[in-house]
């Protein structure tokens, strides 16, 4: 018998297919490997379930890393199932190892967001529909003969839409179908989303708008990848120049990604393309229903869906052939993902543009200051749209010095901007008044011992919502009912509100004005996303006079018959020390105030202040928007500050102050040795404790050009694990500094 060597041997080196590494959206660092089994085929990318201890868990086949030890398959457990649906692809598999390695977060945490809710699950339940057979039922009534006589097209709708047309439940319907005079159909699924037509309302636009948009379509032909900064003024008509981008890349038969911050709350954007395109974009936020998104998500990785609107989630879609991406309003916030992988949505579409070889488009009237400095430096393209569509001009902005013109004691709102609130409403017009705070009032202390009412569970105020009659945290949601007594020296009706916030002003402007009809709108009432959006409605078909409002209003609502605003309190994001604050302040102001004369109206803007010398008022107020940027730009390069230097911060948390911070203390003795970085703290956060977990932060700061991802991935290697409930948090770039 001839002798085998090792080498031959199969069981010792089996042929590379029938193992296969599978990555698990799970908080380890690499894939698991599996046995596949006889019959099964897998390749990079495809969705498979397999087993993990005693669960079966959704997971990707992961690219085998050269050099990988051999394993006996017969030592593996197989794959349970491979999916039906199109794999990830191949620039899907880099996106998640770039963000993994850029975010030092294990690459399952990032594949979790790829595969988020199990979307990949297929179609859901059979759709069927009703339609009349011609047969007379043996007993009839009212509502049976309504129903035939709404289905006697003999077209084929829905069991509920028949009900509905018919004014009839759904019993009647299923009496009729067991009587056999009506039939069940099978329906074809339905469409995830209706294709768009690039040629169903093509605008008229000014010469800047034409010329943006054939350098977007042109860059749309040229399928390369290419950042570019759509500037313009509010109301300049961003959107419309980057629809015929959108336009150009549906004709080529290639799909688009358009991010948005509140996708929830911008029904005025889908109106928007609606119009423009005859259909609506596939929505992708949290609002969707689930069966919904498992469409969507299946439509999109066949192609059958080309264009998408969704929140930053959205961004990690499996596009079949991604042509465009738009980050609408860049600048906002929202766009960072500040719980479990802390990525921002901005950032990161700019590297899935340049892993696709897609154009992207940055579109803000403020843009943030990183993008204001790539564009400064040539590495965006910017275009710039110095008119307002519309033909009417910015709001000019006027600043009421609280010094001297401010309101009486116990009031928020100066005599002048009352004056002008009322000689705006006898003309027709509406007003905004912009104060950045929820709820009634944002402290309530007792004014018999002076007791402050703080969360339990945070190191914040609880904020009165008397519209509700609770106390609110507004870092963990715990709420309780207002007091009747202070909660320390028990004295009776001595609670009182300090400060204001939209319900509190709300109740002045209601007082001073009793004919206006007047409406709040903040993020936080009652009714949800639904609400929200039948009072911006409302605002929109002029039936509100007076609105008060938070920063939502700022988020790219189109009023056409607001002509005033006014700002309560513009100095309320000035007042810490967050290297952002003075940008935000002027994003923010800048934004809200251009909500005013959008239409044919002419638009004012008031600032009411106590430091109107401080250079973001001066710049609001003299509407030089480059010089904000020119000084904001030069001492953040003087200071070393994003986006000239690299911050990254670690947050460690537990319920026990002590261990939290003598971890904190053992992670900055352990960081490595590098001349570049400075790593600062441990320091109590600002948000000390927060849901009952104790928070101690260390930052570190580095040279723009510095690999600090790998920096601290060196760092992460060898620190200690934590123990008990300590958890460590790491935010590579974060915008937050609480």
């Amino acid at each position: 018998m001839p002798q085998t060597s090792p080498a031959d041997s199969p069981s010792l080196f089996p042929p590379r297919e029938t193992i296969a590494d599978v990555l698990l959206p799970v908080a380890v660092g690499s894939a698991y490997s599996y046995r596949v089994p006889e019959g099964m085929s897998v390749e990079p990318g495809d969705i498979v379930v397999v087993p993990l201890g005693t669960r079966r868990l959704l997971g990707c086949v992961w690219p085998r890393a050269e050099g990988a030890p051999t394993v006996d398959p017969a030592k593996l457990k197989p794959i349970h199932r491979k999916y039906d649906v199109p794999p990830l692809r191949a620039d899907m598999l880099a996106f998640i190892r770039w963000i993994a390695e850029y975010t030092v977060t294990p690459p399952g945490m990032v594949l979790r967001l790829a595969l988020r809710h199990d979307e990949t699950r297929g179609e859901g339940r059979e759709r069927t529909g009703v339609r009349a057979t011609g047969r007379r039922p043996e007993r009839m009534t009212a509502a049976r003969e309504r129903l035939i006589t709404a289905l006697a097209d003999g077209f084929v709708r829905a069991k509920a839409d028949a009900a509905r047309e018919a004014g009839v439940s759904p019993s009647v319907v299923d009496g009729l179908i067991d009587d056999g005079a009506l039939e069940t159909v099978v329906l074809p699924p339905e469409p995830a989303a209706e294709p768009p037509d690039p040629d169903h309302a093509v605008p008229e636009l000014l010469p800047a708008q034409a010329e943006a948009a054939a350098e977007l379509s042109a860059a749309v032909s040229a399928r390369a990848f290419k950042a570019h900064l759509l500037d313009g003024v509010t109301g300049s008509g961003k959107t419309e120049a980057y629809f015929e981008a959108v336009a150009t890349a549906i004709r080529e038969k290639r799909q688009v990604l358009i991010l948005m911050p509140e996708i929830a709350l911008t029904q005025a954007f889908l109106d928007r393309f609606t119009r423009r395109f005859g259909v609506a974009p596939g929505q992708w936020h949290s609002a969707v229903a689930t069966k919904k998104r498992s469409r969507l998500f299946a439509g999109v990785a066949s192609g059958e869906v080309s264009v998408v609107a969704g929140a930053r989630s959205a961004l990690f879609l499996p596009f079949r052939d991604l042509g465009l991406i738009i980050v609408d309003e860049e600048h906002d916030g929202a766009y960072k993902q500040e719980d479990g992988v802390h990525y921002h949505a901005r950032d990161m579409a700019v590297v899935r543009a340049r892993l696709v070889g897609a154009p992207i488009v940055l579109a803000s009237a403020t843009p943030s200051l990183e993008t204001e400095v790539n564009a400064r430096r040539r590495r965006y393209t910017r275009l710039h749209l110095p008119e307002r569509f519309a033909g009417t001009r910015v709001p000019r902005l006027e600043p009421i010095d609280l010094r001297r013109d401010g309101p009486p004691k116990g009031k928020w709102i100066a005599p002048r901007l009352v004056q002008e609130m009322e000689r705006t409403i006898e003309a027709g017009g509406q007003s905004l008044l912009f104060l950045n705070r929820r709820g009634y009032a944002p402290l309530t202390l007792c004014r018999a011992c002076g007791h402050r009412i703080k969360c339990p569970s945070c190191s914040s105020w609880l904020v009165e919502h008397r519209f509700r009659r609770r106390l609110e945290c507004h870092q963990c949601g715990y709420a309780t009912p207002v007091p009747s007594e202070c909660p320390s020296c028990h004295e009776p009706n001595a609670l009182i509100p300090c400060g204001p916030g939209v319900e509190r002003l709300h109740e002045e402007v209601a007082a001073l004005l009793p004919h206006a009809r007047t409406q709040v709108l903040s993020s936080d009432l009652a009714g949800g996303v639904e609400r929200l959006r039948a009072e911006l409605k409302a605002i929109e078909d002029g039936e509100v006079d007076v609105v008060v409002g938070t920063q939502l209003v700022a988020k790219g609502h189109n009023f056409p018959g607001l002509a005033l605003v006014g700002v309560i309190d513009a100095d309320v994001g000035l007042g810490h020390g967050d290297p952002r604050a003075a940008e935000r302040t002027f994003q923010l102001l800048h934004q809200v105030a251009g909500r005013a004369g959008r239409a044919q109206v002419e638009g004012r803007a008031f600032l009411q202040t106590y430091m109107p010398e401080h250079p973001v008022m001066q710049a609001l107020v003299a509407g030089d928007r480059d010089a904000f940027y020119d000084r904001e730009i030069a001492v953040r390069e003087e200071a070393h500050l994003p986006p000239f230097a690299r911050f990254c911060a670690l947050i460690v948390s537990g319920t026990d102050a002590h261990a939290a911070q003598a971890h904190a203390r053992a992670l900055a003795a352990c960081s490595p040795r590098a001349e570049e970085v400075r790593v600062l703290g441990p320091a109590e956060a600002p948000l000390a404790l927060v849901r009952g977990r104790h928070r101690f932060r260390l930052l570190t700061r580095a040279p723009r050009g510095y690999d600090l991802s790998a920096y601290v991935w060196r760092w992460m290697a060898g620190a200690p694990r934590p123990t008990g409930n300590l958890k460590v948090e790491i935010d590579i770039d974060p915008q937050s500094f609480l």
